[in-house]
C-alpha cells in the first residue's frame, strides 16, 4: 500500500457550513486546518453517510453532477457549485479491490456527488481541481461489513490518496434542535470520550479496538448519540483501512454538540 492520509470528519448539517452559520464555525476551522497540514492529494475517495446501497457502490463518471440532498434551505443552497472531476480509473481500482476481497461491488457512472462530499471539500479544497470518487455505505448498516470494506481497501496501490470518511460523531437530529441540558451534554461527552479512546489509545490492542467498533452500540449512550448509525459507519471504513490507532484527534462544537474528527497516516 502506498502512503495514504485517512480522515474521519464530522461534516455538519447540510449546507450550513457553507452559509456562514455560527454553529459551524469551529468545524470550518478544523477542516481548513486539516487541508493546510496534509500533503495535497492527487485524488480523494469519500465514504459518505448520505449514500446507502445493497452493495458497496462507486461513482465512476468522469464529471459527476452535484446532488442537493437536503431540504428547506435558502435558494443559494441549491446553486452551490463544486465542479471537481471524477476519477473513473480509481473507481475501477477500488471496485477490483472490493471484489477481490470477496465483497460484491458496483460501479455507477450516472450518480452524482452528494453533500457529504461537496460541502467539506469546498471548505478544504475550494479550487475543485482534485479528482474524486465517492463510495457508498451498505444499507444493512452492519458494523463488521464496513470494517471489512476498509480492510479491502488496503490492497489499493494509489499514490498520494486522501480517504475521507464523511459522517458525524454525534448525529441525533432531535437533540441538535432541542434545548441543551446538562444531561444531554454529559451523554454527548461520554460517547465522545469513548470514541476518542477507542480510535486513538495506543495501549489498546487492535483486536480489542476492532471489537469495540464492531459492537459500538455498547458504548456509553451510543443510541442516544446515534439513533441510526449511518453517520458513524464511515469511521469504521477508515479504521478498517488504517488498522491502527489514529495519529491525531480534534474536537469541534457543531450545532452545540461536541463532535470529533480523526486522522491516520498510513505508509508502507
Amino acid at each position: 500500500m502506498t502512503p495514504t492520509d485517512i480522515l474521519f470528519i464530522s461534516h455538519g448539517g447540510g449546507p450550513m457550513p457553507l452559509l456562514g452559520d455560527p454553529g459551524h464555525r469551529e468545524m470550518v476551522e478544523r477542516l481548513q486546518e486539516f487541508a493546510g497540514q496534509l500533503r495535497r492529494p492527487a485524488a480523494i475517495l469519500v465514504i459518505s453517510a448520505h449514500w446507502e446501497e445493497a452493495v458497496p457502490t462507486l461513482t465512476s463518471g468522469a464529471n459527476p453532477p452535484l446532488i442537493y440532498d437536503y431540504h428547506g434551505f435558502p435558494p443559494e443552497s441549491y446553486a452551490i457549485e463544486y465542479p471537481c472531476p471524477g476519477a473513473p480509473a480509481l473507481a475501477r481500482q477500488i471496485h477490483q479491490a472490493l471484489e477481490q476481497a470477496g465483497m460484491p461491488a458496483r460501479l455507477d457512472d450516472r450518480r452524482g456527488f452528494d453533500h457529504g462530499l461537496f460541502v467539506p471539500l469546498k471548505l478544504m479544497y475550494p479550487e475543485a481541481d482534485i479528482p474524486c470518487v465517492q463510495l457508498s455505505l451498505v444499507d444493512s448498516l452492519d458494523a463488521e461489513t464496513h470494517l471489512a470494506m476498509g480492510r479491502a481497501l488496503q490492497a489499493l496501490d494509489v499514490d498520494n490518496l486522501l480517504v475521507i470518511g464523511s459522517g458525524f460523531s454525534f448525529h441525533n437530529m432531535r437533540a441538535f434542535f432541542a434545548p441543551g441540558t446538562p444531561e444531554t451534554q454529559a451523554r454527548n461527552q461520554a460517547f465522545e470520550e469513548w470514541l476518542e479512546a477507542t480510535c486513538s489509545d495506543t495501549q489498546i490492542e487492535e483486536t480489542e479496538r476492532t471489537e469495540r467498533l464492531r459492537h459500538w452500540e455498547r458504548a456509553p449512550h451510543a443510541r442516544f448519540c446515534h439513533p441510526r448509525e449511518e453517520h458513524l459507519l464511515p469511521l469504521h471504513v477508515c479504521y478498517g483501512l488504517a488498522g491502527k490507532p489514529s495519529e491525531s484527534h480534534v474536537s469541534a462544537t457543531i450545532l452545540g454538540k461536541q463532535s470529533g474528527m480523526f486522522h491516520w497516516r498510513v505508509a508502507p
